[in-house]
């Protein structure tokens, strides 16, 4: 079935039938397993030969603010154990894993599958982009999911996300489910199954998985652009990240190193990896990979040289009392509009523009003090004003919680 709709002697009309079947009913997991298999056999596969493990690998189901990738992959090698990784771009809100590392001019993804070796055996981190012989079956899927009303079915979903994953071989895989507001997931409920609907396809090929639940009702860290993202991803890899970063990536990181027996305990492995943190000896892995995949990480590390922009407008607190925002997607799609991501795949990415929020939520603010930066090339002050204010809510007490909500394993 999968095979003959990639080359279209399977209709759409029909596949459609199918989707909504599936949406319906569900899928079994042993039907499940034997869809994503097809999905992946649809296209090319990688293979790791040459290559030193234990291999990982890290997906995230997208969130605002969200380059926790650039600091995960760097954490894990220090551990040595390699980061092998297919990403792709960003569509709407801010850009995609792809689009945050071509910021550092010359960096590509696009390398052959002997240059990913290589990176991997010289660095231990390599990050390749996903071509359009990867999973060819799921794009083309996809799209008539999206006209169909199908997207939110779970074994769909489930199956889309891990045939990807399950292209290049790891030991383990760690996937970030985002719930809330800014995320696909609207509640712990729906992210639980897609957790478990994920984790027992990685089952059937043998892989070990885990799935950690964070919370996306507000951003993640403080930066929302490109490369303002990987300017905090190289900051809190030097220990001066925020706090719900520092959290999301301490406990990836270390889920992963049990996973893979490099401790028995995950408060152990926790530790372990704050303290890389706080020494910043990971850093180095995020260069190096940067610079072996053809990028100038030096615009990175002299930040203010390379990325300037026409405009900053400076959203000062209007009140006294503790922040908030009214949407973590709604500031996604303010940093787009900024120049930040792209409304339709032709959209050129302004590395430059996003949003750098000087204070995020739950923390305290005076009248008049800064709350957001807002930087772009755009001449359109006064709508851009408009919408960020907007965005901005001042409560008598703090909004708290941890950001990793749980992990299933």
């Amino acid at each position: 079935m999968v095979n003959s709709f990639v080359n279209d002697t399977l209709k759409d009309y029909q596949m459609a039938a199918f989707n909504m079947a599936v949406w319906f009913n569900g899928m079994s997991d042993a039907e499940l397993a034997a869809f994503t298999k097809a999905m992946i056999n649809s296209g090319i596969t990688y293979d790791l030969k040459g290559v030193k493990g234990p291999f990982a690998d890290k997906h995230s189901t997208g969130g605002v603010g969200d380059k926790t990738s650039l600091i995960y992959a760097p954490l894990v090698a220090k551990f040595g154990i390699k980061v092998s990784k297919l990403s792709g771009r960003g569509l709407g809100q801010t850009g995609g894993t792809i689009d945050k590392l071509e910021s550092c001019t010359g960096w590509t993804g696009e390398i052959s599958e002997a240059k990913f070796k290589e990176v991997l055996n010289t660095v231990g981190v390599s990050i390749m982009s996903q071509s359009k012989d990867v999973v060819p079956a799921d794009k083309k899927l996809y799209a008539l999911r999206d006209v169909t009303g199908t997207v939110d079915s779970i074994p769909l979903i489930a199956s889309s996300i891990m045939s990807k994953k399950l292209v290049v071989p790891a030991d383990s895989i760690i996937l970030d489910v985002k719930v809330g507001s800014g995320a696909f997931m609207k509640t712990i409920e729906a992210a639980r199954e897609l957790a478990r609907t994920m984790i027992n396809i990685g089952k059937s090929y043998g892989r070990n998985v885990s799935v950690l639940l964070t919370d996306m009702d507000k951003p993640l860290g403080r930066a929302i652009g490109n490369a303002l993202e990987v300017k905090e991803a190289w900051d809190t890899l030097h220990g001066k990240g925020p706090a719900d970063l520092n959290e999301l990536c301490t406990v990836a990181a270390a889920v992963t190193l049990v996973q893979n027996k490099q401790f028995e305990s995950l408060m152990e492995a926790e530790t372990a990896v704050q303290e890389v943190l706080s020494a910043g000896s990971a850093a180095k892995y995020l260069e190096d990979f940067v610079t072996a995949q053809g990028g100038n990480f030096e615009m990175i590390k002299d930040f203010d040289k390379y990325f300037t922009t026409k405009y900053q407008h400076v959203i000062l607190a209007k009140q006294a009392g503790y922040v908030s925002f009214t949407s973590a997607a709604a500031l996604g799609y303010l940093s787009m509009h900024l120049g930040a991501g792209r409304a339709t795949k032709e959209d050129k990415i302004d590395f430059a523009a996003g949003i750098y929020l000087n204070k995020t939520t739950g923390e305290k603010v005076e009248i008049g003090e800064p709350i957001m930066t807002l930087y772009t090339n755009i001449d359109n002050e006064t709508q851009f004003v408009s919408d960020a204010n907007d965005l901005v809510q001042i409560c008598e007490k703090p909004i708290k919680g941890s950001v990793v909500i749980d992990w299933i394993h």
